[in-house]
């Protein structure tokens, strides 16, 4: 089961250390993430978050049910993951999923196992998902478009509204504050995004361009 891994798999599970600290960020304090390398068995932890729950830490060796379940998926040709219930060695319940990282050539180099302890407080699931107080949800207005012309024109629109309400900008500097916050925001990575601009801001493109000049000095 130990494999020799190549520097690219060695990226590749380096990357899934940000996946595993976004998904801790989101899912809250209930839930243990694990990221384990193939690599070297007796010491597969490479990344634990909330390890307290298992008392593992990184260095850690993988577990029986870990390897197990590797070879259920192995053999049955699945998914790539698996979801079951387990306990810790102090007999705490969990909800658990261990899920394939395939490397170089389709091989499984490790696994990202993700487990919820179940005695979690239900207050605290509350608060990882709404914030304990209305100022710490941070909530920010997410565009769901579904085609890239229609993303393109609702974020003008919503720069333009945000600009018009600021009563510091000046008239003549309205659109460059406008193209600034749609530079800034990416829209400019689309194709034919400054000519929709244009139109919709009733300039040329060459303006367009001018503006998103003076932004990038």
């Amino acid at each position: 089961m130990q494999i020799v891994l190549t520097d690219a798999d060695r990226l590749v599970l380096e990357s899934y250390k940000n996946l595993a600290a976004g998904l801790s960020e989101y899912l809250g304090e209930g839930y243990e993430i694990v990221l384990h390398s193939l690599e070297d068995l007796e010491h597969s932890v490479i990344f634990i978050i909330n390890g307290h729950y298992t008392g593992r830490e990184v260095g850690c060796p993988i577990t029986n049910i870990a390897l197990s379940m590797l070879k259920k998926m192995e053999q049955e040709d699945s998914k790539g993951s698996i979801s079951y219930f387990t306990k810790t060695s102090a007999s705490k319940p969990l909800k658990s999923s261990t899920i394939a990282i395939k490397g170089a050539g389709n091989r499984t180099i490790g696994l990202l196992c993700i487990n919820f302890y179940l005695a979690t407080p239900y207050y605290s699931i509350i608060n990882s998902f709404f914030g304990k107080e209305e100022e710490d949800r941070n909530e920010i207005e997410e565009n769901f478009s579904d085609s890239i012309d229609d993303m393109v024109k609702k974020s003008i629109s919503d720069a333009r509204e945000m600009v018009m309400k600021d009563n510091t900008i000046s008239s003549t500097n309205r659109n460059h504050r406008i193209i600034q916050n749609l530079f800034e925001n990416g829209i400019f990575n689309f194709k034919d995004a400054v000519e929709t601009v244009a139109q919709e801001l009733g300039i040329s493109k060459s303006t367009v361009y001018m503006h998103i000049r003076r932004v990038r000095l």
